[in-house]
């Protein structure tokens, strides 16, 4: 009798390296789970996860490796040509090399008459690809005939469902080795690995899913997780509803400094991003040359044009939390209210041109949220930005080591850390069309909001970066092409608002 799916919403927040997951898988075994049963159900959980997704599908070409990833896709390949499907299975490396239970799977193939073919080129038409050629073990670039293969994958246009983890992706570090299968969706088991969820993982992985395989739960207390996943529904709770009684100054007042000439774009959608998420009052400091109009079609901004850094003093004794560097430049005036807003010690959130001023200052503090892309990260660690996309979590942690406070590196599976040192977060939400001009304006904007409302420096950053990742799915829902910063911050008001009610 076949277990029933999981789920689709039921991903666990706790994520693992590859070294951990492994560590569970043999704990599970120890504990009285044979290897063997553990390989069939998972062979199992991705046929039905085949069949769910794709259901229609009747020409299924599997490419299988000489490990227990392989010895999974043999399982899915017995079940499929029962069920009466075409099957196709490539094989790649020697199948001298199987453990036991792989090769007990490929016995079972055998003997129902399915074939074992070497692989040398992908049948003209599949309907369905399944990705079990590596597994979580892989540490160097795919190459050779595995390289080919993955390219010829990743070259026709059937859908790919990755088994555990598609090829060529890094388990821990979301990085590709070489090349990488790009799935349509990667059915994990056991342990959610980190690198699913950040760097190239959500490309390659497309649509995740995860099954346990009914390891229980008291193998899990023996490893410390790696890192938590986030989410919207997860950290929403951290927002408290409004009070019948509330008034504007119960929600902060965040004071935004940014806008040099030619920029003040970036403090307006910043200032708007602020509104958005709940901030009481909102005042944005900028330029004197468009101080005047930064604020048509959005009265509630309040302006102020800021010739001298000095002229500062009143609106930061206001200001309940900063929002410091959308649109800020690299010109004098802009280096003068960075240095005003540091001395006076506000709750503080460090974006754009004042990261790239703090590159070269070196500073460091507990109670301010630092925001770098992996450009301004680079440069806050004097390395390339390749360098920090091949291992995130590592410049996250290098990140925390030199600057302090709470360190938020954004990008696809932005990375959230804080000074307690807990295990990193990595939102799981968001789309490629938030990748445009202005949308980490409206971030920074929105977690100086929740700093104003009085959540600590590292909820702040989590229920920020979620929030605003959540958003821009809702945004999306009418295409991610063309997706502006601006549909973004129309989003917030119900994306907040259907989590946050009043009791």
């Amino acid at each position: 009798m076949p277990r029933p799916l999981p789920p689709s919403d039921s991903l666990p927040y706790a994520l693992y390296t590859a070294a951990q997951v492994r560590a569970l898988d043999q704990a599970a075994i120890a504990s009285g789970m044979p290897g063997g049963a553990l390989m069939a159900r998972a062979g199992e959980a991705a046929y039905q996860r085949l069949r769910a997704s794709w259901p229609e599908a009747r020409r299924i070409t599997l490419l299988c490796g000489a490990g227990n990833n392989g010895g999974d896709g043999y399982v899915l390949a017995r079940l499929a040509r029962a069920d009466g499907l075409d099957v196709t299975l490539l094989q790649l490396g020697d199948v001298s090399q199987l453990g036991a239970d792989a090769q007990g799977m490929l016995e079972a193939w055998l003997g129902m008459g399915g074939r074992l073919e070497a692989f040398r080129e992908l049948p003209r038409r599949s309907d369905v690809i399944v990705d079990a050629l590596l597994g979580i073990g892989l540490e160097r670039p795919v190459a050779g005939e595995w390289a080919r293969a993955v390219e010829a994958v990743n070259a026709q246009r059937a859908p790919v469902l990755a088994i555990d983890i598609p090829t060529g992706l890094h388990a821990d570090t979301g990085r590709v080795l070489g090349t990488a299968i790009r799935a349509a969706a990667t059915l994990s088991f056991i342990g959610l690995k980190q690198g699913l969820f950040t760097g190239a993982g959500p490309a390659c992985c497309g649509d995740v899913y995860f099954d346990g395989l009914g390891v229980p739960a008291v193998i899990y207390a023996r490893e410390i997780l790696a890192a938590r996943r986030l989410d919207w529904a997860k950290v929403s709770g951290q927002v408290e509803p409004r009070r019948r009684d509330a008034h504007k100054g119960d929600f902060g007042h965040v004071l935004v400094v940014g806008g040099a000439p030619g920029f003040s774009g970036a403090a307006r959608l910043a200032g708007e991003g602020a509104l958005r998420a709940g901030a009481g009052l909102v005042s944005v400091a900028t330029h004197p040359a468009h101080a005047a109009h930064l604020n048509t079609g959005r009265p509630e901004l309040m302006v102020r044009g800021i010739a001298d850094p000095r002229e500062l003093s009143p609106l930061l004794e206001r200001a309940s939390a900063v929002a410091m560097g959308p649109g800020l430049g690299r010109e004098p005036w802009g280096v003068g209210l960075i240095e005003r807003v540091l001395a006076a010690g506000k709750p503080l959130v460090m974006d754009a041109d004042a990261l790239n001023w703090l590159a070269g200052a070196r500073l460091r503090r507990d109670d301010w949220v630092l925001t770098p892309h992996p450009g301004e990260a680079a440069r806050l660690l004097g390395c390339t930005a390749a360098e920090i996309q091949a291992d995130r979590f590592s410049a996250l942690r290098r990140l925390q080591d030199l600057y302090g406070g709470t360190i938020v590196l954004k990008g696809a599976g932005t990375l959230v850390v804080g000074p307690a040192r807990r295990p990193p977060g990595v939102c799981s939400q968001g789309n490629p069309g938030m990748a445009s001009g202005g949308s980490g304006d409206v971030l920074t904007g929105m977690m100086a909001a929740l700093l104003g409302r009085g959540l600590d420096p590292e909820q702040a950053a989590e229920a920020a970066v979620c929030l605003h990742a959540a958003a821009g799915d809702r945004a999306a829902a009418a295409g991610e092409q063309g997706l502006l910063a601006s549909d973004l911050i129309a989003a917030i008001r119900p994306t907040l608002n259907a989590a946050v009610t009043r009791p």
